[in-house]
């Protein structure tokens, strides 16, 4: 994506959504951080030859998007979150990682003044994609140099359900490093995580890892919404996992409130994916 596409689907996307009328997080996610400062495309890996852009095409991106929301919308709000993932697979450790997102998600809110639009951070940390010391040196060098929210929309793959003594998950990882990827990092980490399973293990997942934090001294999981990839499956296809975006929400809300030690108040948001 060159510069000027960026500029132009930005403002058309960022319009869209101040025409919903509706207010909240929007994530928008940017892919894998690569060496020289450099983004690749979501859903590839190292050896995919897709373009690689320099990593300030995405504070373009984000300008453009807030002022296309600014120019739409009518009193709705936006808290725009600039996300990336942890894939370990570019060249780069996930400290220097972390603390380049860090800097150019600062100097991208310098650059918005757009009415209506609040600029901050995602990450969507997954066991799957990095071992864990890669995810956590990112979250700290992140959380160090920036004191902004930081949404984490991550995953619990291979982690245990609520009501099992297993703190396993996939790749070498833990309910420990999950916990801390997703909250313990930093009291400005807030967690909307993937519930994308129509079967409710993920939600189960969760209420797992936010119990390990209850019953230990790191605390429940700071939820702020779930997430679910309703949309994305329409447009490329799935199977039992394109909840709806007020079933995602519904069956993380439950399951939290089945359990005394991981009860919420509320759950602010429910947000989905789509490709663009």
């Amino acid at each position: 994506m060159t510069g000027s596409s960026s500029a132009n689907l930005g403002r058309a996307a960022g319009c869209a959504e101040g025409e919903s009328g509706r207010s909240g997080v929007r994530v928008l996610f940017f892919g894998t951080q690569e060496s020289g400062n450099r983004l690749r495309q979501p859903g590839t890996w190292a050896s995919t030859t897709t373009p690689r852009v320099a990593d300030t095409v995405a504070s373009g991106y984000a300008q453009q998007w807030a002022a296309g929301f600014a120019e739409c919308r009518g009193s709705n709000t936006a808290i725009l979150a600039l996300g990336v993932n942890n894939k370990s697979d570019g060249g780069v450790g996930g400290a220097a990682a972390g603390a380049r997102w860090a800097a150019l998600v600062s100097s991208a809110d310098s650059a918005i003044s757009a009415a209506g639009v609040t600029v901050t951070a995602a990450v969507d940390a997954e066991p799957g994609w990095s071992n864990p010391a890669w995810a956590r040196g990112w979250l700290d060098a992140f959380t160090d140099a920036n004191s902004r929210t930081l949404y984490a929309v991550n995953s619990a793959d291979g982690c245990p359900t609520y009501g099992s003594t297993s703190t396993t998950c996939n790749n070498g990882w833990t309910v420990a490093d999950v916990h801390y990827v997703s909250t313990g990092a930093a009291s400005t980490v807030r967690a909307i995580p993937q519930i994308y399973r129509t079967d409710g293990i993920q939600a189960r997942q969760w209420s797992r890892i936010s119990s390990w934090g209850a019953r230990g001294s790191a605390g429940p999981v700071r939820f702020a919404g779930a997430f679910s990839q309703r949309t994305a499956c329409q447009q490329r296809g799935c199977t039992n996992t394109d909840n709806t975006p007020a079933a995602a929400w519904t069956q993380l809300y439950n399951e939290l409130n089945a359990h005394s030690e991981t009860a919420v108040d509320s759950l602010p948001y429910s947000t989905d994916v789509r490709w663009p």
